[in-house]
């Protein structure tokens, strides 16, 4: 059991039946009245966000989730299969369980995969992935004063902007959380 008064970032718990993970929290002691902690809580299955305010003394089971490290090998069509890098076990994902930084990895990357009860519900990338670029744009120098960027398709076949100086065959290194271009590998 996990009391609202000792939330953290990143804790999970159970509450209604369902899984929540904690995205923000802020302890609140007002002048007049009872604390409280105000937090921007995610449903780890269903990935809505809410707000949701509680009072610190309130106590709630402490949810599970396991993370295990496995290989992404290949998709086809709708299932994306993850092997398991004790068993070598396939485990086939539905592609609605991704997420959208998804598109940064390619195959033979371990990823984490996020599971509550034996039930998959999210695959984690990599932090940092280095992708080559296949198709750019020549960057023209003119009427810009600083951060000019242009779009630039990886070997994954996503979508990103770069800096102009970035050319086809660049490798470059990616943050997958923000989706930005952080430097040539």
């Amino acid at each position: 059991m996990i009391s609202a008064g000792d939330f953290r970032n990143g804790v999970t718990f159970e509450m209604d039946g369902t899984v929540y993970q904690i995205i923000e929290f802020q302890h609140v002691k007002p002048g007049k009245g009872a604390a409280f902690v105000r937090t921007k809580i995610r449903n780890v299955i269903a990935g809505s966000v809410v707000e949701k305010t509680f009072n610190p003394n309130d106590k709630y089971p402490t949810a599970f989730v396991e993370r295990k490290e496995m290989e992404y090998s290949y998709n086809d069509g709708d299932l994306y299969y993850f092997m398991d890098q004790e068993s070598y076990e396939l485990v086939p994902i539905n592609a609605s369980e991704l997420d959208d930084n998804f598109k940064f990895v390619k195959e033979n990357m371990i990823c984490k995969v996020l599971s509550y009860k034996g039930k998959v519900f999210g695959v984690e990338p990599p932090t940092f992935v280095e992708l080559e670029v296949t198709h750019a744009e020549p960057g023209v120098k003119g009427d810009t004063a600083t951060n000019a960027t242009k779009p630039a398709t990886l070997e994954t076949g996503a979508e990103i902007r770069v800096p102009l100086f970035i050319n086809e065959g660049d490798r470059i290194r990616i943050d997958t959380r923000t989706g930005e271009y952080m430097e040539r590998a």
